[in-house]
């Protein structure tokens, strides 16, 4: 079937050996951007349309499709990165983690355009506000997670959640603000 025409059930999917892909993976590369500088562990499973640059994924982690990683972001072993996220420069997610589809990160607490004098802001005129999910813990789809927080061990932040403050380990959290709903046994 040609390529404009496949469906999404279709599109092929690269598997990681380290830094390198097996030979049916191949094809995915035709959909996804991944810098040399990226850092790749055993098993990982990249869908198409992907954008990756300076990060590290650790081994059997499976990246979704339209899933972009900026530079300085590290994902860990065994995480799962549904469709349409967004991981931006500075997040943390340890292992065993689930994100699901658009997800949000963000990594500035006032981001402008353009400077007081009016000239473009460049890397050199803000700072990276890291973020951190603990391992285990499983963030639903379309919340956002502002900079500077922790998301804790074996937490879930509910589906649509803003976050603004840390997430206790073990807890349940969910709404515009999140807010602990309840909390959960410890494994």
């Amino acid at each position: 079937m040609p390529k404009s025409l496949m469906t999404t059930n279709e599109l092929p999917i690269m598997e990681s050996s380290g830094n390198s892909f097996s030979t049916p993976a191949l094809a995915a590369k035709d959909y996804c951007r991944i810098s040399p500088d990226v850092e790749l562990g055993n098993g990982v499973q990249i869908f198409a349309f992907v954008n990756l640059y300076g990060c590290s994924i650790g081994d059997y982690s499976k990246i979704g499709t339209f899933v972009e990683i900026q530079k300085n972001a590290e994902i860990g072993r065994n995480v799962k990165i549904s469709s349409h996220t967004f991981i931006c420069e500075g997040v943390q997610i340890e292992d065993d983690v689930f994100i699901g589809h658009n997800v949000s990160f963000i990594n500035d607490k006032y981001p402008r355009s353009i400077n007081a004098n009016g000239t473009l802001q460049t890397e050199a005129d803000w700072k990276v506000v890291p973020t951190v999910v603990k391992r285990g813990a499983s963030i639903g789809t379309s919340s956002t997670i502002l900079c500077g927080i922790t998301v804790g061990e074996y937490s879930v932040v509910g589906a649509g959640s803003v976050v603004t403050k840390h997430v206790p380990p073990y807890t349940v959290v969910a709404g515009n603000p999140a807010r602990v709903l309840r909390l959960l046994e410890k494994k």
